[in-house]
Order: C-alpha cells, then structure tokens, then sequence
C-alpha cells in the first residue's frame, strides 16, 4: 500500500524525515491516520454527493 504524504504548511526536510519514520514504525499510529482520513474522505463524499428527490 502506498501513500501520499501531504503537509498542511511547509515543513523542513528534517521534520518530513521525523515523521515518517514516526508513522514508519508505529503501525498503530499509521493505521489510526489512516482511518481519520477515509472517515474526513467519506464525509467529503457524501457532503458533494446530489440528494435523492423522489418525484410525485
């Protein structure tokens, strides 16, 4: 599985490197990341998704 790491603000290489290596060894850390973001994902989803109308 791969990911694609994006900052919020500019960061400095040393402190891109810390946090990989954080989440690189952590799989407890990467998988709770992980769910934060399809659940921020899935919310975006279905917030843009069009609303049903049922015709009368």
């Amino acid at each position: 599985m791969s990911f694609c790491f994006t900052a919020s603000r500019l960061m400095k290489a040393s402190e891109v490197k810390k946090l990989c290596a954080e989440l690189r060894n952590d799989p407890a850390l990467l998988l709770a990341l992980e769910l934060t973001v399809k659940q921020e994902w899935y919310k975006r989803k279905m917030a843009s998704a069009p609303t049903l109308a049922i015709a009368q």
